[in-house]
């Protein structure tokens, strides 16, 4: 795509005002495979069956029992799903007009379906499911942010050659962002920082004096000192809530694995390869996320970084949303938007602007109608892999521990993430975060180090290791 065409694409996304009109009403409907029917799978199938321009017959997970089960919640009569576990069957249920449930996702991709959304969030079976859509010829709605912060600038490359697309998809925070940031440039404001909030606020209650964060609740009588405190000492203010809060998850390897997606499809930086990740009023926001000559955090122009929603009982959330810190180069019009309610910084030469929500499933379908019916991703046309998400050791780790990720947010114990700048991978470079997953270590690695490839007993059979080393010999 030229620079011209990539303009026009993002002044055409950015300013448009009525969806009907961009996507055409009578458009005739993009037809979807699902893959992955947990949190965020489930609320795109519930969603999907409501939005006139989508149909999603076809569910896949692990077990074609478990896709029917939920084809089945969502009111669909058990006549009308089809449990399919060859190519044939798949054909016969579709010619019926069918639901299907599938157990793997060979057995429908030869079936008239334009857009995979892979849901999984398994960065092994991600893998592989994206490889084997594009190579069917189906544009990729990768939701699955693990398999992107590894291969995804590669698979962009191999959809390209295959004259199809992958995107991320708006309802996560990548898309989302990457669209505000898009949009800013458009405008030609100068952006200082961008970011998300992190998934969980963080909630004082000053009848109580407690904090809770994520149903995990502390005592912090010394937090409402801190609510609001006068000073413009930025930094001081971030390390005292850190510290009255520090019996509190304040690292999420999601949070990281998001905003390098970001990172290579925007070109943007961090300023520590942990982020800041500070506690912060939404109000605070454009002070936290300023130029340090400015009295802010940020020391490196473009960063990317999340913050931690602080907020009492009954106030609004920032609900998971997105932003982007932007300079006030004209004091007469920010000092007008600020009498207007937006987010100015103290000392007006900052202001954020915002999303306030991350809606999963529910609003994927506007990712899916730009790929399938205008050939646009909600991404970067062409990744590249700026950043790389790698695993960091927090403790000793013996030779011969498995890297078990486990739980919503695939959390390894004694293991963090980092965002490194990108580079090919070799026994002496660090190993991206997922690649590590369920891994087990060749030799021991010490408190305070990056795990490195060679730490870690790779299996040569991976599919994401294999797609990385194709995107490595591409781009490096």
């Amino acid at each position: 795509m030229s620079r011209v065409d990539l303009i026009f694409t993002l002044v055409s996304k950015v300013h448009i005002m009525n969806y009907h009109s961009y996507f055409g009403s009578n458009a005739e409907a993009v037809e979807c495979c699902i893959v992955g029917t947990g949190g965020f799978g489930r609320t795109f199938l519930a969603q999907s069956l409501k939005t006139p321009l989508i149909s999603t017959r076809v569910a896949v997970d692990v077990r074609a029992e478990m896709a029917f089960d939920v084809l089945r919640g969502l009111d669909i009569d058990d006549a009308r799903i089809a449990r399919c576990d060859t190519v044939a069957k798949a054909k016969a249920a579709w010619e019926k007009g069918f639901f299907i449930a599938t157990g793997d996702i060979a057995n429908i991709l030869e079936l008239p379906i334009s857009v995979v959304v892979e849901a999984t969030g398994h960065p092994e079976a991600g893998a592989r499911h994206s490889r084997l859509a594009i190579d069917a010829g189906k544009h990729v709605a990768l939701v699955s942010k693990e398999v992107d912060s590894v291969v995804g600038a590669g698979l962009s490359l191999r959809a390209r050659r295959n004259n199809v697309i992958v995107t991320p998809v708006d309802g996560d925070q990548p898309s989302l962002l990457i669209g505000l940031i898009t949009w800013a440039e458009v405008l030609g404001l100068e952006i200082v920082g961008a970011g998300k909030a992190s998934e969980y606020d963080f909630v004082f209650d000053p009848a109580l004096k407690t904090l809770n964060s994520n149903g995990k609740v502390i005592a912090a009588p010394e937090f409402g000192d801190w609510i609001e405190p006068t000073s413009l000492e930025i930094s001081a203010v971030a390390a005292k809530r850190a510290a009255i809060a520090s019996a509190l998850p304040q690292r999420a390897v999601p949070d990281l694995c998001e905003l390098t997606v970001v990172a290579n499809a925007t070109g943007f930086q961090v300023d520590r390869s942990d982020l800041h990740a500070p506690i912060a009023r939404i109000s605070e926001v454009a002070d936290f996320f300023s130029p340090q000559t400015s009295g802010g955090l940020l020391k490196t122009p473009r960063s990317l970084e999340v913050f931690h929603c602080l907020r009492l009982p009954g106030e609004v959330s920032f609900a998971g949303g997105v932003f982007v810190t932007v300079r006030c180069d004209d004091a007469l019009t920010w000092e007008m938007l600020a009498e207007k309610g937006h987010v100015v910084s103290r000392k007006g030469d900052v202001a954020m602007l915002y999303i306030p929500r991350h809606l999963l499933g529910v609003e994927a379908a506007t990712s899916i109608l730009e790929v399938g019916l205008r050939g646009i991703s909600s991404g970067a046309s062409e990744p590249q892999p700026v950043i790389d998400l790698i695993a960091y050791a927090d403790a000793d780790i013996p030779a011969g521990t498995v890297l078990t990720a486990s739980g919503h947010h695939h959390s390894i114990v004694n293991v963090s993430a980092r965002m490194v700048p990108a580079t090919r991978l070799s026994d002496r470079t660090p190993v991206p975060f997922y690649l590590a997953a369920n891994r087990k270590l060749a030799r021991a690695v010490s408190a305070g180090q990056p795990i490195l490839c060679g730490d870690v007993e790779l299996d040569e059979a991976s599919e994401l290791l294999s797609l990385r080393r194709e995107q490595d010999e591409a781009f490096f």
